[in-house]
């Protein structure tokens, strides 16, 4: 059995509402990237091809695609492919497509770090295919919008006045301006629509007729999406924690404010009724909690002088990163009683890794895709009244996590205009396995089940488990899943683990 996916350095991504400019954010510990020179498209005929060439023990390639199909004479993404070859070639039964999530992530990282997400027998009967989508990783041109994150991410994000929000709103409008700065010309070619159609275009330059796709986190979006708008070409598809797709932007928030608070309690009633968790403070975790979020409101954590002080902001956003696995709670645990005494560094440093925050101080372009993907395809409410009015649904649904999840006015300055969106149907596609697990914060059991409902032929396979997405998270999960894979035999409706 390959090594359970909570526990290991590449975990898969998800949505957050968190930070002062309120925007949903990827969280997902990155990985390596391997070093090689990528080849270059090869067009004959009007047909991609794709000149693999090594890349350390995988290939790596590049394919051109049209920043918009419809107009291809705009521009050009290149995008860059990594391939993890079939162990037992004999076996190889074609490609298999993989995708993080995020939106954000590239996917070159599954391929790279395949153990660890995929099994033994997946990986000797596929062609592992990861791929950095339009605008992200190493993908060209990407999106780049600021170098320093504490300014914006870290600033206080839960305002008591006009006067506050104000300041959030000139803060936010600043992002925005650097993001449109710094990659205009490419944000409004970057939907999930548009990456759905990149599918397309690989699997064409790959030389199958039919391909097959595994999709974790907004992957499951996205292969919803690919999976409607090309539904002949499905050869099998698995989506593993998927949102709602008939949520819009601030009902998929809502949703996923209660699942966050929903892990909440849960790491707080274990902790309740355990004495050996170090932040159990006489059986009463969660008034404790409860009063060191509001003493970080008025007295900050100074970690060092250099960086971000640790205020609510800092401390939801740590709290949030450890709510994706229950294997993080003893982290949690401890950075908590060290903020109890004082000590911030514990917090700071899960807030550090949410945010993809590297050794030397510099971070990925994960966010800003993430930002720039989410704003061009549901940007939502568009004015300060309409997006302030649902504050109190959120505090509703998460009385704790609430704060982080409202002031949410970045998309309400974004440069681009909504695109429109496919509706999920999944309609001559075949039989697309849906994984949901019971704990899952960031797409919530509910969500994903809605997304099997919605697929014409989605079978939901429920996962018992605190973490985020199913698979690898029992032998019961991986064994029908890579059946379903190898042979296209579905396991049967309503399958609990």
């Amino acid at each position: 059995m390959f090594t359970d996916l909570s526990k290991t350095a590449t975990r898969h991504c998800a949505l957050l509402l968190a930070g002062i400019l309120g925007i949903c954010l990827a969280a997902c510990s990155s990985a390596s990237t391997a070093t090689s020179t990528s080849s270059s498209l090869q067009v004959q005929d009007g047909s991609p091809k794709i000149t693999w060439k090594i890349c350390g023990k995988f290939e790596c390639g590049t394919i051109v695609v049209p920043f918009d199909y419809d107009a291809p004479e705009i521009g050009t993404f290149s995008l860059r492919l990594m391939r993890r070859a079939a162990d037992e070639p004999n076996q190889r039964i074609g490609s298999l497509l993989v995708n993080p999530g995020g939106p954000g992530f590239g996917g070159t990282m599954i391929a790279e770090n395949a153990e660890y997400y995929l099994s033994q027998d997946l990986l000797s009967n596929f062609d592992i295919i990861g791929w950095d989508p339009r605008g992200t990783g190493d993908s060209t041109p990407a999106v780049d919008c600021i170098d320093e994150y504490d300014e914006y991410f870290a600033a206080d994000n839960t305002p008591l006045n006009a006067n506050d929000v104000e300041q959030i709103l000139k803060l936010t409008e600043k992002f925005v301006d650097q993001c449109s700065a710094r990659s205009g010309k490419i944000l409004p070619y970057i939907s999930t629509q548009a990456t759905a159609r990149d599918m397309n275009t690989i699997r064409t330059a790959l030389g199958e007729k039919k391909i097959s796709y595994f999709g974790f986190s907004y992957g499951s979006e996205l292969g919803a999406t690919w999976a409607t708008m090309f539904p002949d070409t499905v050869r099998a598809a698995v989506l593993d924690g998927a949102s709602d797709p008939n949520a819009d932007s601030i009902q998929g928030a809502l949703q996923q404010a209660a699942g966050f608070e929903k892990a909440l309690d849960m790491f707080l009633k274990k902790c309740a009724a355990n004495k050996k968790c170090i932040f159990y403070n006489n059986g009463n975790p969660g008034d404790a909690l409860d009063k060191l979020i509001a003493g970080l409101d008025d007295k900050p954590l100074v970690v060092t002088a250099d960086r971000a002080s640790v205020n609510q902001s800092v401390a939801y956003t740590a709290i949030a990163e450890a709510m994706y696995s229950d294997a993080r709670w003893p982290d949690l645990e401890q950075a908590l009683y060290d903020a109890q005494k004082g000590n911030g560094k514990g917090l700071l440093s899960l807030n550090d890794q949410y945010f993809q925050r590297n050794s030397n101080g510099t971070y990925g372009n994960e966010l800003e895709a993430f930002i720039a993907i989410s704003c061009l395809d549901d940007p939502g409410p568009l004015t300060v009244a309409e997006i302030d009015e649902t504050n109190d649904q959120f505090l509703a649904v998460a009385p704790r996590l609430g704060p982080s999840f409202i002031h949410s006015y970045t998309c309400m300055f974004w440069p681009t205009s909504q695109v429109t969106r496919v509706a999920i149907t999944g309609a001559g596609a075949g039989p697309i396995l849906v994984i949901g697990t019971t704990g899952d914060a960031a797409t919530p059991i509910e969500s994903t089940r809605a997304m099997a409902e919605t697929l014409q032929e989605g079978i939901f396979i429920e996962a018992e488990a605190d973490q985020h997405t199913g698979y690898g998270s029992s032998v019961c999960i991986v064994d029908p899943v890579d059946t379903y894979l190898i042979t296209l035999e579905p396991p049967l409706k309503n399958l609990k683990c």
